[in-house]
C-alpha cells in the first residue's frame, strides 16, 4: 500500500523511535520550522489536556505508545500497542485530492502471554486517505482500519481496539495519575534537535482478550507514552535502553541510556521518578545505574540483547532486579518503521530502604540487531 515511500518512511520513523526516549538541554536558538515547514520541537511549550492527546500535523512525527500488564484470573499477559503518523509533505495537506500522500499511520500490536510463554506480534501501515487511517487533530483519535485509540466522551478514558485472527483486544483505561511531562518547561531535547514528550504513568485497565479463540475478560495496569517532534539525532548514536517502571508501593519510574557508536552512554540521558503523589522528579544520568544481569540471542534476528537487568537510584536507596516474563519478545517489522527492537514485558523485585518492593513494568531495546535506519 506504501509503495516508493517505504524506504523514505523506514528512515524517518528510525529516527523518530530514536529520538522519542532522549532527554536532554535544547540547542540554542534554532530556526522555528524546517525548510518543508515543519515545526520544531526546541521552544517552550505548554502542554494542555485532553487537546494535547489529539494530533499535532505540524511537527513531522508523533506516536501514541501503550503497554500494560493484564490478568485474567490466573493467566497474565503483557501487550503493547504503539501508533506512529508521519509527515511526508506538508504542504500537500492542503491537496484537494483525498489520495494527496501527505501522511502515513502506521502501528504495531504485540502480546505477551506470560502464563504460556509465548509472544506473538502484528504490524500495519497505511496512508491518511478516505478514512481508512488517520490522527485527528481536533480530536484524540489515531486509527488504521479496526485498529484505533481514541479519548471516550467522557474526556478521561483512553480506549484502544485492535484484533488479528490469532488475537485481539479491546480495552478501557482510567488514568490515575496526571500527565507527567518530560524535560524543561514542555522540551525534552536530544543530541541536535528536540521533541514535546509526556507520560500516563499509572491507568487502570479493564477489558477483553481474544486469545486463539477463547475470549477473557482482563483487568490491570498500563503505561501511555505521547511524543511530538520533527528534528533527527546526530550522528554516533546507535540505540537505546528504555526502562518504564510500575512499582507496588504506587511509584513509578523512567529511565533511558542512549548508547554511543563509541560503547559509551550520552551523558544527557536521564529518567523521572514519579511520586505516589504524582510528582515528577527529574533525574540525570548521575542518579541511576543501569547493569545487565544476562543476555539472549535471537535466531531470527542474531541480535543479542541484555536480559535482565540490576536498577539502582542514588540519593532514594533503591534497588530493583528486572527479569523478562519471555525471552523472546522481538518485534521486526520491515513492513511498517523497518525497525527491529525488543520491546518486553518484565516482573520487579528489589527493595527501598529496609522495605521490600516489587512491581512490573517493559522495557524497550534498540540497535541490539543493526542500528536504526538512518536518513
Amino acid at each position: 500500500m506504501i509503495g516508493g515511500a517505504r524506504v523514505r518512511l523506514g528512515a524517518l520513523v528510525g529516527l523518530a523511535l530514536v529520538a522519542a526516549r532522549v532527554l536532554a538541554p535544547a540547542s540554542a536558538d534554532p530556526p522555528a520550522r524546517t525548510p518543508e515547514g515543519y515545526r520544531l520541537a526546541n521552544t517552550p511549550y505548554a502542554f494542555t489536556f485532553p487537546r494535547d492527546h489529539a494530533a499535532h500535523p505540524d511537527y513531522r512525527t508523533e506516536w501514541w505508545y501503550y503497554t500494560g500488564h493484564l490478568r485474567a484470573g490466573a493467566r497474565r499477559f503483557g501487550y503493547e500497542l504503539t501508533f506512529f503518523r508521519v509527515g511526508l509533505d506538508p504542504a500537500r495537506r492542503r491537496s484537494l485530492s483525498a489520495w494527496a500522500p501527505h501522511t502515513l499511520v502506521l502501528a504495531h500490536l504485540a502480546l505477551t502471554d506470560e502464563t504460556g510463554r509465548r509472544f506473538e506480534f502484528r504490524e500495519r501501515a497505511a496512508r491518511e486517505a478516505l478514512g481508512l487511517a488517520g490522527a485527528d487533530s481536533a480530536r484524540y483519535r489515531v486509527w488504521i482500519d479496526d485498529w484505533s485509540a481514541e479519548l471516550a466522551a467522557d474526556g478521561r478514558t483512553h480506549r484502544l481496539r485492535a484484533a488479528v485472527p490469532e488475537f485481539a483486544l479491546a480495552l478501557d483505561l482510567e488514568p490515575q495519575k496526571p500527565p507527567v511531562v518530560h524535560g524543561a518547561n514542555g522540551v525534552s531535547a536530544k543530541g541536535v534537535g528536540a521533541s514535546h514528550y509526556y507520560s500516563l504513568t499509572r491507568n487502570a485497565t479493564r477489558g477483553a482478550l481474544v486469545v486463539h479463540g477463547d475470549t477473557l475478560g482482563v483487568e490491570g495496569s498500563s503505561w501511555m507514552d505521547h511524543e511530538f517532534m520533527t528534528d533527527a539525532l546526530g550522528p554516533g548514536q546507535v540505540g537505546w535502553d528504555w526502562f518504564g517502571l510500575q512499582l507496588d508501593d504506587g511509584r513509578e519510574l523512567m529511565l533511558y541510556r542512549l548508547r554511543r557508536r563509541d560503547g559509551t552512554v550520552e551523558p544527557r540521558s536521564s529518567g523521572t521518578l514519579i511520586e505516589r503523589d504524582g510528582r515528577a522528579v527529574h533525574l540525570p544520568l548521575s542518579a541511576f545505574t543501569v547493569d545487565s544481569t544476562a543476555r539472549w540471542r535471537s535466531e531470527r534476528s542474531g541480535g543479542v540483547y541484555p536480559a535482565g537487568w540490576v536498577v539502582r537510584v542514588r540519593g532514594r536507596d533503591l534497588e530493583l532486579r528486572l527479569e523478562p516474563t519471555v525471552p523472546d519478545q522481538e518485534l521486526r517489522t520491515p513492513g511498517s518503521t523497518g525497525t527491529t527492537y525488543w520491546e518486553g514485558s518484565v516482573r520487579i523485585r528489589g527493595r527501598s530502604g529496609r522495605k521490600v518492593v516489587t512491581g512490573e513494568g517493559y522495557v524497550e531495546l534498540t540497535g541490539y540487531a543493526g542500528p536504526p535506519p538512518e536518513s
